[in-house]
């Protein structure tokens, strides 16, 4: 893809914004802080606690000096090196000879270089964790469900270990409601399924969703494989590792309900439920599987058959980027009103369109609008909304839908901040200042780390 050509072609330059939008008042901005109150694993003892939670599994079934796989996949999870370290090592401490699989359905390009590469970039690879990475696409088909038929599919290398051990984050899934969303079933499911499992599990959730189909497929696998159980870990408000469990077979599904169920009272989001525009400075893979959370910003536009979020409620939502580490995967620019020519320019097509197709969202990856710079993306989305008074309408400029403790706001939140106790002005409201266009001012949280 030619992003020169692509930027040049399809950005609409900030005088042709201004000149169709008139004079569209812009609102001074402030800076909040969330008050959250969170206990951390210390990093110091992650690596320990991991290997703690390995150990809680039954491994008495497991061979002496027997093969146990351990999955690991793509998102972006705190501590990931030193939670599949700490697995590792317990592992070889009792005698066993581990070894890690991606367990990431089609990421890094449906490739196992592209895999392999990828948890490298996550810190984990054989230096890092100490044991063989054995990377590959290759499936086998170990059963198929009982009522509809569908194949069941796993890592042709973890079907021929003598235990496997999948290690995921439990969250609030970005695609569909259920007792279990993302975390240790999706990762055997659809992760461990590789880009074959992945796709066929996204083309029969169609009609049968995600929220029915991975339950039941999981009991297969657990019936089929010898999987021991997995290592499940919760995060905080600010993504730091806040549990790390041990889940065995027995009451797999039930224990990882519960821990959803936990992780939506943990997982950061807006303080605000209606929002005239959210400003997202970047979005990405790694932020969440649909570059912004759908659960953060109250919009599942591409999901067929799965209803939206009750909240937020939000009229315009802006995207200025890309993260480095999406690798120009745009998964879910479709959610944005209008993004900024660099998303453009930061776009790798082809990744992001084996992501959609894969997982049957090909709405998620629609182009919104693009404005040549940030000044011309607020006048965009404020003079789409209505009449604007700058001290009532109500925007938030926030980093990504994962960090959110730190929000630049407008004058009417900033009001509404302060009679809030789970809220603090960090800094009063001052006029947006542009440099050619483009936001003066760095992401609110870089903004607070640099004064300090």
């Amino acid at each position: 893809m030619d992003s020169d050509l692509s930027r040049d072609s399809l950005a609409v330059p900030e005088a042709a914004i201004r000149e169709a939008c008139g004079e569209t008042p812009l609102p001074e901005l402030g800076v909040i802080e969330q008050a959250w109150e969170t206990d951390p694993i210390p990093t110091d003892e992650v690596a320990e606690r991991a290997g703690e939670a390995f150990a809680s599994l039954p491994l008495e079934e497991v061979p002496d000096g027997g093969e146990i796989a351990v999955g690991a996949g793509s998102r972006g999870i705190a501590n990931l090196a030193e939670i599949v370290g700490g697995v590792v090592a317990e592992a070889q401490d009792q005698g066993y000879e581990p070894f890690v699989f991606p367990a990431m359905g089609s990421h890094g390009g449906a490739s196992a270089e592209g895999q392999r590469e990828m948890l490298a970039e996550l810190g984990v690879d054989e230096a890092t964790v100490g044991c063989e990475i054995r990377s590959s696409m290759e499936t086998v088909e170990v059963g198929r469900t009982e009522d509809r038929d569908v194949p069941v599919v796993a890592d042709a290398n973890a079907v021929e270990a003598d235990a496997i051990v999948p290690i995921n984050r439990v969250k609030p899934h970005t695609d569909f409601d259920g007792t279990v969303e993302s975390g240790l079933s999706k990762m055997l499911v659809i992760g461990m399924g590789k880009q074959r499992g992945a796709k066929t599990a996204h083309d029969w959730a169609v009609d049968w969703s995600l929220r029915n189909m991975i339950p039941e497929i999981t009991e297969r696998l657990l019936d089929e494989l010898p999987v021991v159980g997995g290592v499940a870990i919760l995060e905080d408000q600010r993504d730091d590792t806040a549990l790390l469990e041990g889940v065995p077979p027995a009451g797999f599904l039930d224990r990882e309900a519960e821990l959803l169920e936990r992780a939506y009272d943990e997982m950061p989001t807006l303080p605000f439920d209606d929002i005239d525009v959210l400003v997202l400075d970047r979005q990405g893979k790694d932020v969440s599987g649909q570059g912004m959370d759908t659960n953060v910003i109250g919009r599942r536009p591409f999901a067929i058959q799965e209803p939206e979020p009750d909240r937020p409620d939000i009229k315009r939502i802006y995207t200025r980027g890309l993260t480095e580490t999406t690798h120009g995967n745009a998964m879910g620019m479709g959610s944005a009103d209008f993004v900024h020519a660099d998303l453009l320019a930061e776009i790798e097509m082809p990744t992001t369109l084996i992501n959609a197709l894969t997982a049957s969202t090909t709405r998620g990856v629609r182009l919104p609008p693009a404005v040549e710079t940030d000044r011309a993306g607020m006048t965009a989305a404020l003079s789409t909304i209505g009449i604007v008074d700058p001290e009532t309408v109500r925007v938030v400029r926030a980093p990504d839908t994962m960090h959110l403790q730190h929000l630049y706001v407008s004058p009417a939140l900033v009001d509404e901040a302060r009679e809030r106790e789970d809220l603090r002005v960090v800094e009063e409201p001052t006029p947006i200042e542009f440099a050619d266009g483009e936001f003066a001012a760095p992401p609110a949280h870089e903004a607070l780390a640099d004064g300090e």
